[in-house]
């Protein structure tokens, strides 16, 4: 059987991951995909710039671009799961063309679609995240699967000056779900209200 050669070994713990990509935020601004990332983003702690997606799925790309645009003096990192992005890779050539400065997406792979029982994901079969990025545009791609990498990474987040894409291999593994309110128009205003767009 094919393998990808972006492989999940060795492979980061995902909540520990979210912790590095957002301490010292600062300002930035976060947008999570479907399931996962929402849960690991409100265990880290829940804010008001965060934007969760409710069954969104395939959407978190996209919403971030819009953002990345919109409040080009913030910096829009965008969170999301290998399946969200498979679901969505259209987005990248959006974005790829887009290339706003101020937009990082990361994407946490663990080569499964978690959210429907764990069923190997196509980037299990090689499919490279990091070639479809990279093939859409997107000047900086990073294959991650180390926290040296990952430190780096979460810096380049807040002073590079072009669009980032990265792939964190994770663990495939569910840590205890930490839900974030699921009441949609609660999120959109106090996140509106983070943005002072009120």
């Amino acid at each position: 059987m094919i393998r990808a050669a972006e492989t999940n070994d060795p492979r980061l713990d995902r909540r520990e991951a979210m912790r590095v990509l957002l301490d010292r935020r600062g300002e930035l601004l976060l947008v999570t995909g479907l399931g996962s990332t929402t849960w690991d983003a409100a265990a880290v702690g829940d804010d008001a710039r965060n934007f969760y997606l409710w069954g969104a799925m395939g959407a978190a790309a996209m919403v971030g671009l819009g953002l990345a645009i919109a409040q080009p003096e913030r910096r829009v990192l965008v969170v999301t799961g290998d399946g969200e992005m498979l679901m969505g890779l259209g987005a990248l050539a959006t974005v790829g063309v887009q290339s706003p400065p101020n937009l990082a997406l990361a994407v946490f792979d663990n080569a499964r679609y978690a959210e429907t029982g764990m069923q190997a994901s196509h980037t299990d079969y090689g499919v490279s995240l990091c070639g479809v990025a990279r093939s859409c545009g997107i000047e900086g791609v990073y294959d991650i699967a180390d926290k040296a990498a990952l430190d780096d990474f979460a810096r380049l987040i807040h002073t590079a000056d072009h669009t980032l894409f990265a792939r964190i291999a994770i663990h495939a593994d569910e840590p205890p779900r930490i839900l974030p309110s699921r009441d949609g128009v609660l999120l959109k205003n106090r996140f509106r209200h983070a943005l002072r767009v009120e």
